[in-house]
């Protein structure tokens, strides 16, 4: 197996190309990588393409030979470059894909932005079956296209494709950055910016988390998957036969309930939190077609991910860096 992985260097496929090569059922698999601002080092199972998937020449020398492909390459809200990279790019490497003897399997990991995640009221669990809705911004929107467009070329041409469909993926302390009130918090909601500079400040020193609730005033439900649980998902379906022409939600058997991260991190760690009233509403990703047809099972709970978050200690030749907005 020749497999080319797209972002390989982000937070999924560093993880992704470090299980192939630990894992014993996976020592016959070579890795070509696709790298653009940042590259891996090659060795004996790794090879390494520079450039960017929206240059089709880039991707058409990539993909000479492979027989697999797991597209991780993304663009947050950058409307300059994010149909360049998540709809001209995909387009690119589907081409390329369909005219390859050697293809097997091309699988997306799309993202639950593609359903609008916590921005609109469901009503329901979110199914494979639940309509694109994306939320305002350029992200959802690609989200959406990419899904689409994987699924016109499988209809188009007969292709084998599989779609892990994400939500907000965690590791390492990742998820209590995520609750943080300073200037080092990871993605969003920016929580300093939703109270007063002094409380902020003050929330900030003692480690209090938000509390956010959703537009009924309760709690607010939110998926996550941890970085470790994706991958396995991703090796569950690859070069799997159940997997073809699939959609799965990968996430955790149950979302985050901010209250009970409140209260769990009280219990624990003596961390108070402070309310943040907001128009999202909760939501429930449903995982039941992953386990059932791939026979893949989540590892992490909320108390997991909390417990892991709060006692990762970074190395100093690993500094938190954001690489991209939004």
């Amino acid at each position: 197996m020749l497999l080319l992985v797209t972002g390989a260097t982000g937070k999924v496929g560093r993880n992704l190309i470090g299980a192939l090569l630990s894992e014993p059922r996976w020592r016959e698999v070579h890795v070509r990588a696709l790298c653009h601002n940042r590259a891996l080092a090659e060795t004996e199972r790794i090879e390494v393409v520079k450039g960017s998937v929206d240059d089709r020449g880039c991707v058409d020398r990539a993909m000479q030979g492979v027989t697999h492909v797991v597209h991780l390459a993304t663009c947050k809200e950058v409307p300059e470059t994010v149909m360049d990279v998540t709809v001209k790019g995909l387009f690119w490497l589907m081409e390329a894909f369909r005219q390859s003897k050697t293809a097997r399997q091309f699988m997306l990991i799309g993202g639950d932005a593609a359903v609008g995640h916590f921005f609109y009221d469901h009503g329901e669990p979110i199914t494979e079956h639940t309509p694109h809705r994306a939320y305002p911004g350029c992200y959802a929107l690609s989200k959406v296209l990419e899904e689409v467009m994987l699924a016109q070329f499988a209809i188009q041409y007969g292709l084998n494709t599989c779609c892990l469909r994400a939500p907000w993926i965690m590791e390492k302390d990742d998820f209590r950055y995520s609750l943080s009130f300073g200037d080092d918090v990871f993605g969003g909601p920016d929580w300093k910016t939703l109270v007063a500079p002094e409380v902020a400040k003050r929330c900030h020193a003692a480690g209090t988390v938000p509390l956010l609730r959703d537009a009924r005033g309760r709690p607010l439900k939110r998926n996550f998957v941890h970085v470790e649980d994706l991958v396995a998902a991703i090796l569950a379906a690859l070069d799997n036969p159940a997997a073809r022409n699939r959609l799965y939600n990968i996430s955790m058997d149950e979302p985050v309930d901010y209250g009970a991260v409140a209260a769990y991190l009280k219990q624990t760690r003596g961390l108070d939190a402070v309310d943040i009233p907001s128009g999202y509403y909760s939501n429930w990703m449903d995982n039941a077609l992953a386990k059932f047809e791939l026979g893949w099972r989540p590892r992490y709970d909320m108390k997991r991910l909390i417990d892991s978050a709060w006692s990762y200690q970074r190395s100093p030749t690993d500094p938190r860096k954001v690489w991209y907005p939004g």
